[in-house]
């Protein structure tokens, strides 16, 4: 049986506000990300792994805050 809401896309869109997608071009020129989908999707991975990690909620709420603020959506 499966679940009414299983993805079954490979991949799909995110959104994201123009002047940040521009702020993430800047910070992976000389680095070895090919666009900003890859580095994106590279900081989610860690940001998800490292909330597994059964920190405690106190820290893996720091983690996501400072996850985001490196991202440009917390100042």
């Amino acid at each position: 049986m499966k679940k009414a809401n299983a993805v079954k896309r490979k991949y799909t869109t995110i959104t994201i506000p123009g002047p940040l997608f521009e702020k993430l071009s800047e910070r992976i020129k000389g680095t070895g990300f090919s666009s900003v989908s890859d580095y994106v999707t590279y900081v989610m991975r860690e940001l998800v792994a490292e909330m597994g990690k059964g920190k405690g909620a106190k820290k893996e709420g720091d983690a996501v805050i400072d996850k985001l603020r490196a991202l440009g959506y917390v100042q």
